[in-house]
């Protein structure tokens, strides 16, 4: 008889179950026990209406975020400009919803190309083994031991131009964001690969991996369709909680002036443009701390409640 894998199951037996019991149905009700986890969620999707939203709402309110207008500058919270303007006399408003669609852009898809990165050499190395697996958790080992901050820092620094790109490109103002994202996801994939591994060393002596193994599957497809599909669960739990410190590291580089540039608005260099004038205007630096500090602490929070949801030991307490 051959075994199948609990994905395969899942596919062949869940019409049948009741729908009380039906593994999608139990994972969302120990998710929505976790109250932090249901407010974060709450938050994230606020933010994300808001920064989708972002070019609707400006055309509503009549207001440009780029558009400069220093007989404007600083002015209080009013019902022209709800939180004020900046040192620029630019809506504060519309600067940060702007700013929260490429931070939110960079923490989304950098975690996914971090994941897919460490999912991969995850994958390889946990189904071969030998040499193959010492040679990438020795690589493993010496990234994470390369001060990350500093790595960061000097690879944002250096000139696009001296790498071979064209003077165009590099003078592009979207060259930072894409940049900042490749270079988050070429540092940052180390726990997605060694988690990846170690649940590959588990699943690989299945019942079900060794019935693929012996019917003759290939070594792509047992990795991709009954290995990664078992693997899930806690890539996407480590993307959710690695997506809130890939939004913190660009944040501190944008605050060094290494990350998003002007004119692109993130929460980052807003917080920097507000670094001179925090005494005199705190707002100015309050506002994007704010944002990030509550985008961090609901991805932390919704991280926790999938890794609840996927635990089923977590149903009786």
């Amino acid at each position: 008889m051959v075994s199948l894998s609990p994905s395969e199951t899942l596919i062949r037996d869940e019409a049948g179950l009741p729908p009380a019991t039906r593994p999608a149905v139990l994972i969302w009700r120990r998710f929505r026990r976790h109250k932090g986890a249901l407010i974060g969620g709450a938050v994230l999707v606020a933010l994300a209406l808001l920064a989708v939203l972002a070019p609707a709402i400006e055309s509503w309110r009549g207001q440009d975020h780029e558009a400069v207008n220093l007989f404007n500058r600083f002015q209080p919270a009013s019902a022209e400009h709800p939180l004020g303007t900046d040192d620029l006399g630019r809506d504060l408003l519309m600067r940060l919803i702007y700013g929260g669609r490429i931070s939110l852009f960079v923490g989304l898809v950098t975690a996914c190309l971090t994941a897919s990165i460490g999912t991969v050499i995850g994958l390889v190395s946990g189904w071969y083994g030998g040499r193959v697996d010492a040679f990438l958790m020795r690589l493993c080992d010496g990234w994470i031991t390369l001060p990350l901050l500093p790595l960061l820092i000097v690879l944002a620094a250096v000139d696009p131009t001296k790498v071979g790109l064209p003077a165009a490109i590099a003078k592009s103002p979207d060259l930072s964001l894409y940049r900042i994202v490749l270079i988050i996801s070429l540092v940052a994939w180390t726990t997605s690969a060694r988690l990846v591994r170690g649940v590959t060393l588990s699943l690989k002596t299945r019942d079900f991996v060794q019935a693929a193994v012996a019917q003759g599957a290939s070594t792509a497809r047992i990795l991709f369709v009954h290995i990664l599909p078992n693997a899930l669960s806690p890539i996407l739990v480590a993307a959710t909680l690695a997506s809130g410190n890939i939004i913190l590291l660009e944040s501190t580089l944008s605050f060094f002036g290494l990350g998003i540039q002007p004119p692109v608005a993130s929460w980052g260099n807003i917080l920097t443009n507000a670094q001179e004038i925090i005494w005199s205007q705190p707002m100015q630096a309050i506002y994007p701390g704010v944002l990030i500090f509550a985008t961090v602490i609901s991805l932390n929070f919704v991280g926790d409640g999938l890794q609840d949801a996927f635990d089923p030991r977590t149903e009786g307490r």
